[in-house]
């Protein structure tokens, strides 16, 4: 799934975030998080775990990864619970 897409069109902040994702800012990319469709496969979790820890406050640290790591992980969520806008 391309996480940086919704329907073949590139998200946009203001539409995640209309639709309840949480944003989880970092330098070159900002993740979005949202709860309600997580299908808590744990793919994040297993892809990066210095990126996504499920028990740290926050859970999602875009910065501590590369941006191109942080999209392919995001692109492994099979529920589209996670998205990415990267900063140009």
């Amino acid at each position: 799934m391309d996480g940086s897409k919704f329907d073949q069109e590139p998200v946009n902040e203001d539409e995640l975030l209309t639709q309840g994702y949480r944003k989880y800012h970092g330098e070159g990319i900002d993740i979005y998080y949202n709860k309600d469709i997580c299908a808590h496969i744990g793919n994040c979790v297993r892809g990066n775990p210095e990126i996504f820890e499920v028990g740290r406050r926050p859970w999602i640290i875009p910065d501590n990864g590369s941006v191109e790591n942080a999209s392919y992980v995001v692109n492994t969520c099979p529920s589209g619970a996670l998205k990415y806008v990267i900063k140009k």
